[in-house]
Order: structure tokens, then C-alpha cells, then sequence
């Protein structure tokens, strides 16, 4: 909501600064926002004399300020405007800042007073005076009272660092807001190197050997107290345990210690010993702690087994598939390896990972294909059904990011999942705040939780998802020798255990006819896709419908896609996919344009216009330079070589495809040779791929589909994610029908 003193404080700063501060003039919403609070920031440095002015309030401005002006007051402040910039910052944080007049007058002293009580640094910094690390949190977007539902407990934690430690060089007051964070989580690291006796400029806010030495030293029982009790209970606190910030350590906070001990599957003592404080204080905990459960990317060999056996494991994570051709070749689970691994009396649960390192890998249709390939991966495995299939979200996701891409995302694959009959659960491998988030909406039951990431956001001041499967902690090389092995070490909480037997893994054998029974649930399936990527299944306003494009790309050439596919050792999803694809996009402005070329050249013989034409919308330059290339390679015969400058041989070419869908059904997997070579000739530098075969990876089949839609810039990038989750579907029917 606007409020008329933040506009009248915008307005200040574009009228007092106008040209002064590089950047653009401030909105003038009444509306507080980090533009604003940037724009004070800079003005505030203006009035010290620094040249160099930025958006970060930091050592300089401080420092600065110590040196200029310690203490702010009526009798202190340099000049009406300096004074004007405070009345802003009161007024963006909620606080009375009086007129904006330039005046620090009784207004202003109350509020500076309300304000360092609401940050809890009333005893550190008395009376009315506004010292330089207030200031700095007066320009910034952090809030002194308990905001969006925050907690009361969590907010007295947030006080009292503020108040105890605030006089520490490289202590900051923190937002006292009742919600844990990053920079609160820092700050407590702060307290307890501060609390061991480490000098300013040491003290670091690392969770460093001389910080796990100390707390060793400070183990905690009932009677125990001061502030060594306030800093415990505060990280209990803060990891949302029902305790209460105390000072002395109670046999009521020592059964809550056992609760939590218990629920990290951490040694049940009752006592603030060094595995809970490292639990309390750091996503990663105590890494010392051995787990039962371990994932990685290499193959786990008769060897290996025997060496994890002994280190305690039982549980392995693997990859269902591995993206890559070169990079980690043996991420993906290997050939006659899950036998092995049962044959060791260990259980493996399965993770899917492909792109997924950024927020724009994640949205319900890519979800939806992300689950589709888990399940056609899995089941090639041999996996069984009730199997827990965990999706991984590999990047440090804000809470923004779940909100608009990862949550969307699950929910895609929570959809495929049911669609497919609900053969495998869904798990979530990722930072704190993504698994609790995606489980809480419902699209999880478990949760495999990165917190070796510590320094991702997501895990930085959050705490241990209450449904937590697997606890990776920290990455160590176990065994010798042959068995020499190194693993993501992770916690087990029993509440996913993998599997220890298997299906007999399903063999990589080329694509047969579809069989009729999948027929139908496959045209509804592919259906289900595009609609999730906004084509109505009446076509909206392009020219075909999803029946007639599914009966052209799939059911009425199945044998000659059959044929094309054995041929070329390329999957008969590779062609459907292109086909359909393309067929889906046809307009009527392309048909208007097709009949205007074939009425020039009927007329004048010449080849007017280039336009994309037939089911696979081909272009006559793509279809010259593939079918040439595939004619000299020897991948085809039975044509003569054409002349892409002729005009009468490009005619000829396109209208044959234009004519024939079992001709542009052809050059779809003429163009998909062309383009695995590198298309040589034409407007793609991409390098060659290897020759298609059977067992392309998820990169080598994005490549594939790329290539087919344009050179490597956009839309053809991201376009291709959303023909790759169509080329899933595809290869669903068509792995289901070759292993019936």
C-alpha cells in the first residue's frame, strides 16, 4: 500500500540529488523497496564526501561515519539534507521521521529510540542518538518486528544477538523479523566464536576447526547456564524446536534435546554436545558422523561393495541416466550393477538428474517430462513398481524460485507419476527449504536433502525437513585398493530404504511396430504434454488438431518409421517427435504461403520463397543439403545429387514434401543424419555428434532435436527442452511395445 511520507521521501531524493548519485531517478510510489533504500544509501555517501558511490552500505560508509560522526543528534547533524536522509529512512522502515524537514527533532528522537528497542540494542546504544551500525540498518529492507507470521521466540533470539554482540567489529545488527535466515544463521557462528574468546578479524562466521574446537570444549547439561545455555537454546530456537530461549539449561530442555537428537538420528544424550551443536548451527552437522547411506557416480563393483558393507552402508543412491557422453561415465547405473548390488545384500534408491541447474530447467511441462523419463529409466533398470524415484533440484534455489519454477515443476511430475498409474513414488533430492516446500505442497513423500551445500540459500536458516529421507553431509573416499571408492556419505532415517531386489534390467533392442493396445493411451498422454505447453488439443489457432497430427507422425506411417528407425539405429521417437512437433505448428499463414509459392512457379518457373513446408514444415535448402549429405555418405541411394541455387531442384524437392507425408517423414530422418554429422554446408557450426545410436543420452537426444528446429541460439534452446519431454512420451509407447 502507498503511503504519502515514503513518496514525499522519494521525492526528496530526486529532487535534492537529481544528477548527483549515477542512477536513474527513484519511482516516486510510496512504496518502500530496495530502489529507494539504494537511492538513500548513495545519498548518505554523497553528504561523507565518498567519490566511489554504491548501492552496499559497507566498510567505507561505515567506517566513514565512525570516523565523521559517531553520534548523530540535533546538535551533530551536518546539514538539513544529512538530516533529511534519516527522516526518509525512518519513514521507508514505518517509523515517524517527523516532516522531512531536516530537523532531528523530538519526532525523530522518539522513533530513533522505538527503533534500537525493536532491534535490541537500547542497552548498547542509549537514548536517542543514532549510531553508525543503526544507520546502516535503517537503509536496508530488514524488519524490527515480528512480520508475515514470524515468531516471537525466534524474534527474542534475534534481540539479544543484536544487543550482545552488536559492539563486535564485524557484527551487524540482523533483522529482527521472527523468521530464521542466512544472515542470522551467520550471525549466530558470530556469537559462538565471539563467546570462545576469538578476537575481532579472527572470529569469521565460518564453521572452522578452531569454532569446533571450542564448542567441544562447551558441552552443556542440566544446570548448566549463562551464555553458552543462551546460544544453545537460541539454535534450538532458531531450528524450530518447541523450546524456549533460556539461560539455563533445564531438564525440559534437555528432553527436547533428546526429541531432536532422535529425530537427526544424532547419539540421544539429552546434553548440548558437539554432534548437536554442529546440527544446530550448520546444514552439514557434526561431519564426522558415519551414515548408512551414501549416493555417487561410480560404478559399485563386487569390490566396492564389500568395502561400503564395511564402512556400514546400506543404502546407495544412483543415477537413473547421465546427460553426458564424456563427463563421469559411470554417474548412470551401469550394466549388470544393481545385481551386484543386491547379490552384496545392499539397497539402492534411484535419483533422476538431467539439465536442472537453474530456475529455467524447472516448469510443469518440463516436470511432466522429467517424471516420464524417470520412469522409462527406471523401469529399463529394472526398478520395481513402489519404488521412490527422487528428483533432484541441483542449484541454490531462492524461495522464488520454488515458488514460480520448482513447485510447478513437482507438480508436473506428481501428474505424469499418477498418470502412469502410480508405479514409483516421488522423493525430493535438494537444499532445506526446496524439499520441505515441494513435500509440504504435496508432491513429495520423502526428501534427500543436499545440506553439504551449506552455503546454498535454501539451506542457510532452514531447518531439517520433517520428512527427511537421506542426509548427504560429506564426501569421503572409503576402501583400498580395487574397492576404493568415494561416496556423498549420508545420514538415514529409515524412512526410504531403497530396493534390494530387481526386475531383469530391460535389454536395448531396436524399436518394432507399436503395438495397438498402447495406441490409444499414447495419443492421450502426448495429448496431456502439449496441452501442459499451451496447445489445445483443438489446435487452436494453428491448422491441425492433436488427433490428426498423432495420426500422421505416429499411427499411419508406423511401418515406414519402423524401418527409417532400423535403419538408421536412431529411435522411432526421434522422428515421431520432429514430425509431430512440427505438424503442430503449422498455420494457416504457412498454407497461404505455400499455395502463393506453388502458384509463382507455376506461372514463372521461379522458386519464389524458402518456406518451411508438409508435416515436417522443411525448408528446400534443408532438404537439398540433408538429402545430399546423406546420398555421399552412402546412408541413402536411389536420387541424384541436387543443385541448392537451382531453382527447379528446390522446387522440386519442397513439393515433393509438400505432397508426400511419407517423403517428409523420410527427410525428417535425413535431416537428423545430416545434423548428428554437423551439418556440414549449412547454418549450424555445431560439431558432429557420434552416429545415432540405441543408447544416446538425454544431451546427445536434446542435440538431436535441437539441431532439427534451428542453430544453437534461442528460441531453438529452450524450444528443444519441450521437444525432449515430448520425445519421452514418445519413447514410453514405443518401450512398452519393443519389450512386450
Amino acid at each position: 500500500m502507498a503511503d504519502e511520507m515514503v513518496r514525499r521521501a522519494q521525492t526528496f531524493v530526486n529532487t535534492a540529488y537529481a544528477g548527483k548519485l549515477g542512477i536513474d531517478r527513484v519511482p516516486e510510489t510510496g512504496v518502500t523497496g530496495w530502489t529507494t533504500m539504494f537511492a538513500l544509501t548513495r545519498a548518505l555517501q554523497y553528504e561523507l564526501g565518498i567519490t566511489a558511490l554504491s548501492d552496499t552500505f559497507g566498510p567505507t560508509t561505515l567506517n566513514t561515519l565512525q570516523t565523521k560522526y559517531p553520534r548523530l543528534n540535533s546538535g551533530t547533524v551536518p546539514s538539513e539534507n544529512f538530516c533529511r536522509i534519516i527522516q526518509s529512512g525512518l519513514y521507508c522502515k514505518g517509523y515517524d521521521g517527523g516532516e522531512i524537514d531536516g530537523k532531528y527533532n523530538e519526532r525523530v528522537q522518539a522513533s530513533m529510540t522505538r527503533l534500537k528497542q525493536d532491534m535490541g540494542v537500547d542497552f548498547a546504544f542509549p537514548g536517542s542518538d543514532l549510531t553508525p551500525k543503526v544507520f546502516k540498518g535503517l537503509l536496508n529492507m530488514d524488519a524490527y518486528i515480528t512480520v508475515n507470521g514470524g515468531s516471537d521466540a525466534i524474534r527474542a533470539v534475534q534481540r539479544w544477538l543484536n544487543g550482545e554482540f552488536v559492539n563486535r567489529r564485524d557484527f551487524n545488527i540482523i533483522p529482527c523479523d521472527g523468521h530464521h535466515s542466512r544472515d542470522v544463521a551467520k550471525s549466530m557462528l558470530y556469537a559462538v566464536q565471539f563467546t570462545i574468546g576469538m578476537a575481532d578479524g579472527v572470529a569469521n562466521g565460518v564453521f572452522g576447526p578452531g569454532t569446533q574446537a571450542g564448542l567441544r570444549d562447551h558441552t552443556l547439561d542440566v544446570g548448566s547456564s549463562g551464555t553458552w545455555v543462551q546460544l544453545f537454546s537460541g539454535g534450538m530456537v532458531l531450528n524450530q524446536r518447541p523450546v524456549s530461549f533460556v539461560s539455563t539449561f533445564t531438564s525440559g530442555l534437555s528432553s527436547a534435546v533428546s526429541q531432536f537428537q532422535s529425530f537427526a538420528k544424532l547419539p540421544v544424550t539429552g546434553r548440548g554436545d558437539f554432534s548437536t551443536w554442529a546440527s544446530l548451527l550448520v546444514s552439514y552437522g557434526d561431519q564426522a558422523r558415519k551414515g548408512e547411506a551414501c549416493d555417487g557416480v561410480t560404478r559399485i563393483t563386487p569390490a566396492r561393495a564389500t568395502a561400503l558393507k564395511a564402512e556400514g552402508i546400506k543404502y546407495i543412491g544412483r543415477y537413473l541416466t547421465n546427460a553426458s557422453t564424456t563427463s563421469l561415465p559411470e554417474k548412470a547405473i551401469q550394466s549388470g550393477e544393481l545385481q551386484t548390488i543386491a547379490d552384496n545384500g545392499l539397497r539402492c534408491f534411484p535419483i533422476y538428474q538431467t539439465f536442472g541447474r537453474g530456475a529455467e530447467d524447472f516448469s510443469y511441462p518440463l516436470g511432466r517430462a522429467a517424471a516420464q523419463a524417470a520412469i522409462n529409466a527406471a523401469l529399463d533398470h529394472g526398478f520395481k513398481p513402489g519404488t521412490r524415484i527422487f528428483f533432484a533440484v541441483d542449484f541454490d534455489a531462492l524461495d522464488q524460485d520454488v515458488t514460480n519454477s520448482v513447485l510447478p515443476h513437482f507438480k508436473g511430475i506428481q501428474d505424469a507419476i499418477a498418470d502412469d498409474g502410480g508405479r514409483f513414488a516421488i522423493g525430493v533430492y535438494g537444499p532445506r527449504n526446496v524439499c520441505t516446500r515441494v513435500s509440504e505442497a504435496g508432491h513429495a513423500t520423502a526428501s534427500f536433502v543436499s545440506d553439504m551445500s551449506s552455503g546454498f540459500s535454501g539451506n542457510f536458516g532452514y531447518p531439517l525437513p520433517e520428512n527427511w529421507a537421506y542426509d548427504q553431509i560429506v564426501t569421503r573416499t572409503v576402501g583400498s585398493g580395487a574397492g576404493a571408492i568415494e561416496i556423498d556419505n549420508n545420514i538415514a532415517s529409515g524412512r526410504d530404504t531403497g530396493q534390494g531386489s530387481f526386475n531383469a534390467p530391460r535389454p536395448s533392442k531396436p524399436d518394432g511396430r507399436l503395438a495397438d493396445d498402447v495406441i490409444e493411451s499414447m495419443q492421450i498422454d502426448v495429448g496431456k504434454f502439449m496441452q501442459s505447453l499451451g496447445y489445445p488439443l483443438d489446435g487452436g489457432t494453428r491448422s491441425y488438431q492433436h488427433w490428426k497430427c498423432f495420426q500422421s507422425a505416429v499411427v499411419d506411417h508406423d511401418a515406414l518409421i519402423t524401418q527409417l528407425s532400423n535403419r538408421y539405429n536412431m529411435r522411432k521417437a526421434l522422428i515421431q517427435t520432429s514430425c509431430y512437433w512440427e505438424m503442430r505448428h503449422i498455420e494457416p499463414l504457412d498454407e497461404a504461403a505455400w499455395a502463393t509459392v506453388i502458384a509463382a512457379y507455376a506461372t514463372t518457373g521461379e522458386y519464389i520463397r524458402d518456406t518451411s513446408t508438409g508435416i515436417g514444415k522443411q525448408r528446400a535448402v534443408t532438404l537439398v543439403g540433408a538429402w545430399n549429405h546423406c546420398l555421399m555418405a552412402g546412408y541413402t541411394d536411389g536420387r541424384r545429387i541436387l543443385d541448392v541455387n537451382n531453382d527447379d531442384d528446390k522446387y522440386s524437392i519442397w513439393k515433393e514434401a509438400y505432397d508426400s507425408e511419407e517423403f517428409a517423414l523420410t527427410s525428417v530422418a535425413m535431416i537428423h543424419n545430416w545434423d548428428i554429422d554437423g551439418k556440414p554446408g549449412g547454418d549450424d557450426s555445431s560439431p558432429a555428434l557420434r552416429r545415432p545410436s540405441l543408447d544416446y543420452t538425454d544431451t546427445e537426444i536434446y542435440e538431436v532435436l535441437r539441431r532439427y528446429q534451428g542453430p544453437r541460439v534461442e528460441p531453438a534452446l529452450s524450444e528443444a527442452k519441450k521437444r525432449l519431454g515430448l520425445y519421452y512420451v514418445m519413447e514410453k509407447y514405443n518401450s512398452i511395445s519393443r519389450n512386450m
